[in-house]
């Protein structure tokens, strides 16, 4: 089992869509997290690629320079994902009720989360779908950072340390027959750590957790 049900457990259990009925026009990481995913993005994500933005909202950051054959996104909140200029289409489904995803198999050339993947409660049957609808060596790019609605973060997630929170996504990847053996990509502050105690220029810490559909 990948979880155990505890594992699974909110602090906040009431209905999600409550909670995400008022859009957050922010974007909850700062412009250091923001350059390096825009970034990655732009070197693994080629040109007139589908992609899928899963768990997304008023923003991707996707590189404003490349053009893509199509962007469809996912969200809770409709006001938010209306605002995203990246996308051709997109839908709202609360996925911890319902993970099954009404897009077609092999479909898209890239699937995205960013600084979502902690609040799923169920991330096996999520992380099948994802496999479901990547095109065979389609690329999916997770990405997350320290900072989270600590309420709506699932338990193994809430007492977990960010070493620990790579290997859960990790173990995401593993769990699903037919992806490749995750790649992991970290970046943490400069700052000097008797600084960052200080709370003194101390930048969002960066993962990326990258797998591949290779069957």
């Amino acid at each position: 089992m990948l979880l155990r049900p505890e594992q699974r457990t909110k602090l906040d259990d009431s209905d999600d869509s409550l909670f995400y009925s008022i859009g957050r026009f922010v974007t909850h990481v700062d412009e250091g997290f923001i350059e390096r995913l825009t970034q990655l993005y732009r070197d693994r994500i080629p040109p007139h690629s589908r992609i899928l933005d899963l768990m997304s909202s008023h923003v991707s950051h996707l590189p404003e320079e490349i053009e893509y054959d199509r962007v469809e996104g996912h969200g809770m909140n409709q006001e938010e994902l209306a605002r995203n200029p990246r996308f051709a289409r997109y839908f709202t489904q609360d996925l911890n009720k319902n993970p099954k995803l009404p897009l077609p198999d092999k479909d898209f050339d890239a699937v995205l989360i960013c600084v979502s993947v902690q609040y799923l409660q169920y991330p096996d049957a999520i992380f099948s779908e994802i496999h479901r609808i990547l095109k065979p060596g389609g690329i999916a790019i997770i990405s997350f950072s320290n900072r989270m609605f600590y309420q709506k973060a699932i338990a193994a997630w809430r007492d977990g340390t960010d070493l620990s929170r790579i290997e859960l996504v990790k173990r995401y990847f593993q769990s699903v027959a037919g992806f490749t053996p995750p790649e992991v990509i970290t970046h943490f502050s400069s700052i000097p750590s008797f600084l960052q105690m200080l709370g003194i220029g101390a930048g969002d810490p960066f993962y990326a957790i990258i797998s591949s559909r290779s069957s």
